[in-house]
Formats: C-alpha cells, sequence, structure tokens
C-alpha cells in the first residue's frame, strides 16, 4: 500500500512538472520578438583578394549593408564611381574600397601608377644567380653588388655594394606577389627596382660597364654598413691595406725625401791614470 502511494506521487509530480514545461514553453513561442533597427548605409568592398597595380574591375566589387556610425571616411557607396582605377596598394576580400588605395582617375592601372612621386622604376636583366634563385619576389628589399674594373685590368677588379635597401617592383613582367603552385620560387629574366634618380643612374652604369648581383635582404632590416669594396689581392690574402691606405703611401712615396742631419763624430776619450794610495783608487786626466 505504501509503495502505490509513493508511486501515485511521484505520477503526479511528473505530470505536474511536464504540465508547467509545456505551458512555458508555449508561453514563450507566442511572447512578440522585438527587433532593434540599425541605420547602415552602402559600401562597396573587393569580392576578391586584389593585387597591387590591378584595374578595378565590376565582378572584383560588391556593395555591402555597413553601420552607419563606422563607415570608413571617404568610402565608396557605388561601384561606378571606382571602376577601371588602379590600385596602389593590395587589397584583401571585404576590404573597402578607399581613395588612399586608389591611383587618380586618368592615372590608369599597372606599374606606373605604383612608382611614387620622385621615384623611378628601372629594369635589370637578370638570371638564376643574380635573382637569388627566384627568391627575389615583388616587394623584397635587396642590396645591388656590381663588380667591375675601373682599369680594365684584371687585378683592379673590384666587387662593391652601390645600392642599399632597394625596393623591387616587378619580377618578370608580374606585378603581383603570387608565385607557381606549392609556393615554389620562379626563375625571372628582368627585375623592376624603385629607386631616385640618382641611384638609376648608378644603376644604368653598372649594369652597362660591369656585373650586377642582387643580395636578397630581411624587409625589417634598415641598417647600411659602409663597405670598402674588395678586390682579388684582399680577396686571396696577398693584401690586406685597403685602398686610401695605398693611395696615401703612394703619395708619400712620391714626395722627395728629408735631408738627414749630420752626424757629429764623438770627442776621443783622453788619456787617464790610475792612482792608488791605500785602499782608495782615483783617475787623473793627463793633459
Amino acid at each position: 500500500m505504501a509503495r502505490m502511494r509513493i508511486t501515485l506521487v511521484l505520477l503526479l509530480a511528473l505530470a505536474a512538472g511536464g504540465g508547467l514545461a509545456l505551458g512555458t514553453y508555449r508561453y514563450m513561442q507566442n511572447v512578440p520578438v522585438k527587433t532593434v533597427s540599425m541605420p547602415t548605409k552602402p559600401v562597396v568592398v573587393a569580392a576578391t583578394d586584389l593585387e597591387l597595380g590591378a584595374q578595378l574591375k565590376a565582378d572584383d566589387l560588391h556593395v555591402v549593408e555597413w553601420p552607419a556610425s563606422s563607415v570608413p571616411n571617404g568610402a565608396f557607396s557605388t561601384p561606378d564611381e571606382v571602376v577601371g582605377r588602379g590600385l596602389v596598394m593590395p587589397v584583401i576580400q571585404n576590404e573597402p574600397i578607399l581613395p588612399m588605395k586608389l591611383a587618380g582617375k586618368d592615372a590608369g592601372s599597372g606599374l606606373p601608377v605604383v612608382i611614387p612621386e620622385g621615384k623611378r622604376a628601372v629594369s635589370v636583366r637578370v638570371n638564376d644567380v643574380i635573382g637569388v634563385a627566384g627568391y627575389v619576389l615583388p616587394g623584397s628589399k635587396v642590396d645591388v653588388l656590381v663588380t667591375v674594373s675601373p682599369t680594365n685590368q684584371s687585378t683592379d677588379m673590384t666587387s662593391k655594394v652601390i645600392l642599399n635597401n632597394v625596393t623591387v617592383l616587378t619580377a618578370g613582367t608580374r606585378i603581383e606577389r603570387d608565385v607557381e603552385k606549392d609556393n615554389k620560387p620562379v626563375s625571372v629574366s628582368v627585375v623592376t627596382l624603385l629607386v631616385d634618380p640618382l641611384q638609376s643612374e648608378a644603376l644604368t652604369l653598372a649594369s652597362t660597364e660591369g656585373k650586377i648581383q642582387l643580395a636578397l635582404r630581411n624587409p625589417l632590416d634598415k641598417t647600411m654598413p659602409p663597405t670598402p669594396g674588395i678586390r682579388p689581392a684582399i680577396l686571396l690574402g696577398q693584401s690586406s691595406a685597403p685602398r686610401a691606405a695605398v693611395a696615401v703611401g703612394r703619395v708619400a712615396s712620391r714626395r722627395p725625401a728629408a735631408a738627414a742631419a749630420p752626424v757629429v763624430a764623438a770627442p776621443e776619450p783622453l788619456p787617464t791614470i790610475e792612482i792608488i794610495r791605500g785602499d782608495k783608487r782615483a783617475h787623473e786626466v793627463v793633459r
């Protein structure tokens, strides 16, 4: 009898709990949902990753609703405002297209719009060795070395760093950083460097009169250590004197030797005699 009562109480508790849960669920389903509307504005963003120098097309863009309170300054609202203009900076997918990333309306696209004011783009022919085995890519930083003889004599052949921390604009005919499949380096025959007018003169002369070599460097390394250059004699350990010291030595050798000071002969010692008095000795000069 006691067991039946306990069972009955449990059944009643389960039924009451289930009814209460069902009623609560139905009540929550019928509660109206309050929606909060946020003001938005249309913003033009990139539909895919876009590389440096790319010309914007309608397929490269789409419009999204952006919260009005956080719209980037200068953002465009319609694709027609930017179609046909070139990019001076890379853009990633869903990034807003901003005026600072675009070339002028009449500037076009491609490499010319990437060149900053006061700079020049100079191309040099390279091979697998000069191009650092294909690891020189757009955006890389390199030093330029030249090997040349100022006198056409092999003994005067000199290797010297002539340009430091130069930016690579293009490798081959591409201005994007992407390489072939599996992210492997590719060989290129031409590298275009971003230099100022004075550097362009040095680079052109070096590539014409001598052999150039590119040295890949860390983009975070801003140091520019001075280098005196190296010649075959120093390379083989036959000479350790820097060029400046050699020049000073040559100038000094051409100067007439200073007149030697006359040597004065020492006077001859006078004859002396030794006098012994007990335990004392004395020397007397005989005049």
